[in-house]
């Protein structure tokens, strides 16, 4: 295919030896980026996505597990990537001691959605950091618990008030006044939401220049 291609576009044809050794040595470069010594990130990001990869004659989908991180002058950077069967915790954790490994440290946040798999290997390797739920992800969430497409909007409004608040303490009680405006219209999401919001809050202890760059994971 590339044989074809490189005869259409610049009239020089390139052997398929000429090919491999390219991909050879971009698999080199590669393998040194993802191997490369990490340092001080103050805030990581976490999350997958799912990609059609041809393996051993077939292709499947595969979870794509990465991280992305905030040096202290504000920088992102794409600490590592992972292609792995699925999101279970045995990938999440390999994943994420790998990154140890190769010294990231200084970590002040995480920020990531609540994905079973993930939550347990987050706890596992960096237990004692504040982590951040994603906020993109808390109102795709609430929508599995609105009763009637017609109250998606109001919901969704509702939730956004609560994010956008400016303190902690104002966001607590636009929480409480949401959840008791619901309670009997939408008793379901009423519970959900006193269990769940406040997880989406804890980037109120930080800065408040800070929140939008740390409140979801869409980065990734």
């Amino acid at each position: 295919k590339v044989k074809a291609i490189t005869e259409q576009l610049c009239g020089v044809s390139i052997t398929s030896s000429a090919v491999s050794q390219a991909a050879s040595q971009l698999d080199e470069e590669l393998a040194k980026w993802r191997e490369r010594p990490l340092g001080e990130y103050p805030f990581l990001f976490l999350d997958a996505y799912y990609e059609q990869v041809r393996e051993d004659g077939q292709v499947r989908h595969l979870a794509v597990l990465v991280a992305v991180g905030v040096t202290p002058a504000g920088k992102r950077e794409i600490l590592g990537v992972s292609v792995s069967l699925s999101e279970h915790e045995v990938h999440w954790r390999a994943f994420l001691e790998s990154l140890k490994q190769r010294g990231l440290g200084g970590v002040q946040l995480i920020t990531s959605d609540d994905h079973a798999g993930l939550r347990a290997a987050r706890l596992a390797v960096f237990g004692g950091l504040p982590w951040q739920r994603c906020q993109f992800h808390l109102q795709q969430n609430a929508q599995a618990y609105v009763p009637h497409k017609q109250l998606q909007t109001e919901v969704a409004a509702d939730i956004r008030m609560i994010f956008d608040a400016p303190d902690r303490t104002t966001a607590e009680a636009y929480l409480a006044r949401t959840v008791a405006k619901y309670k009997q219209s939408a008793s379901r999401l009423s519970e959900w939401m006193t269990a769940n919001i406040s997880e989406g809050l804890t980037i109120f202890a930080f800065p408040a220049s800070f929140r939008r760059l740390l409140r979801t994971t869409n980065v990734v």
